[in-house]
């Protein structure tokens, strides 16, 4: 169809207005079948690895296979591993609480994204379908996110695998027993159940970093939208989109983040325990593996943290962006037009160009909003002037600030601060306790 209307010649008398409407058709034609084309691929992803569970026999199959990859093999290369009674190798102080925490970190990953996914579909659960947002205004700022998404994949993953290669090759070469191929075949075991694992719990976060990012966008334009001369009724419906979908994130992703926060905690307490108390030796051979999924649960943490961090503070940024519109639309109006009516009771005052209002955004700040009902298409009918009508409005942006929430928890900056000196709190706790029993 794109090829088609770039390749037709302009009709006769057509203007050079025309002409550019019609180039900008063609591209804004191109762009939209991109992001089909982006978003389609994004989904068959996620189907390859197992979180487009439409059918019985679909979630079946994907759970199947994370039985087998995340715990049968697993159990596999630690029970027929390197050798049978070296010091430097202890399979069951060490190898079952590492299974253990990477598998429910993964298997939390793939029920709750596949719940969301096999409920919403991948349009509906980016927001990206015909009914939510603008998608034709922000096709190319989509497919430049989903872009992001696979670089965030792709580009820790490589990190992550070849820690996990070293640690592997280092096993294998001290715990060397003879069968070269034999051995290949436990680290070739060991990585693609290890891999398995790992990207499903970090293509989970990342989906649910890609669905913030997306609607970052929105609030970005939010400031771009204050600088066209419409009626405030226009910005309070806009705003109150805004609240809504992010209230419907944080219902939807609240319980994932929820638990993926306490299992993280959960398997960074036994990292601490397993090697502070343990009597034997303790080195990269035999604990490695600690090391790596730290880092790997520690990443996808902060992934999510940063994805809720950014749909808070730009939710509650709206405020400063209304009340700086509000006082530049002011200043730069006449005297005499602030509370001028028509004849008929309306307001004839046509506002100066209020200059950019773009902001400077940091990475913190988190408000919530949940119980909002879906935005209406009210009429403002009062014959209020337009100055009353936009502190009514900067108004309502203060008093309603969006954000990601949890069960009624703010995720701000605030409550990660909190979260941050709890977790000192319990290491703290926990090195106390194990340093005094060796000691004693």
């Amino acid at each position: 169809m794109a090829a088609a209307a770039e390749c037709r010649p302009p009709e006769p008398g057509a203007t050079d207005d025309d002409n550019s409407i019609h180039v900008s058709l063609v591209d804004a034609i191109q762009i939209f079948t991109d992001l089909d084309i982006s978003l389609n691929k994004l989904e068959r992803f996620l189907r390859l690895l197992g979180f487009c569970q439409h059918s019985v026999f679909s979630a079946a199959v994907s759970w199947l296979a994370f039985i087998v990859f995340s715990i049968v093999v697993p159990l596999l290369v630690a029970y027929f591993g390197y050798c049978t009674n070296c010091e430097l190798y202890q399979i069951n102080d060490f190898e079952v609480e590492v299974l253990v925490c990477q598998s429910v970190a993964a298997a939390v990953s793939l029920l709750c994204i596949s719940h969301n996914l096999r409920k919403y579909r991948i349009r509906r659960l980016l927001f990206v379908d015909r009914y939510h947002g603008q998608l034709t205004q922000f096709s190319e700022l989509y497919l430049k996110k989903i872009r992001v998404f696979y670089y965030l994949v792709v580009s820790w993953m490589t990190i992550f695998f070849l820690m996990k290669i070293a640690r592997e090759v280092t096993r294998a070469v001290s715990l060397y027993d003879g069968s070269i191929w034999w051995s290949i075949g436990i680290v070739v075991g060991s990585l693609v159940s290890w891999a398995y694992s790992t990207i499903i719990f970090i293509v989970g976060t990342a989906l649910f970093h890609l669905v913030g990012n997306l609607q970052v966008i929105h609030f970005e334009h939010f400031g771009e939208l204050l600088e066209m001369d419409m009626d405030v009724s226009v910005y309070i419906n806009e705003h109150m989109r805004l609240t809504y979908y992010v209230c419907k994130i944080s219902h939807r992703f609240r319980m994932f983040l929820l638990l993926e926060y306490l299992i993280v905690t959960v398997s960074q307490c036994i990292v601490l325990l397993q090697t502070t108390t343990n009597q034997g030796i303790v080195n990269f051979i035999n604990a490695g593996d600690f090391a790596v999924i730290s880092i790997v649960q520690l990443v996808g943490l902060l992934i999510c943290l940063n994805a809720a961090a950014k749909i808070s503070h730009r939710a509650q940024g709206l405020g400063a962006i209304a009340s700086r519109w509000h006082a530049l639309v002011t200043c730069n109006s006449n005297d005499g037009s602030v509370s001028e009516l028509s004849s008929d009771n309306r307001n004839v005052e046509t506002p100066k160009t209020v200059g950019q209002l773009s902001v400077n955004y940091s990475e913190g700040d988190l408000e919530s909003a949940d119980g909002l009902l879906p935005p209406t298409n009210v009429q403002l009918t009062s014959t209020m002037s337009s100055y009353h009508k936009r502190q009514a409005f900067v108004a309502y942006v203060e008093s309603n600030p969006g954000g990601f929430s949890i069960y009624g928890w703010r995720v701000d900056r605030l409550l990660i601060n909190t979260l941050f000196f709890v977790e000192m709190t319990l290491v703290t706790f926990l090195l106390g306790m194990t340093l005094t029993v060796k000691v004693r």
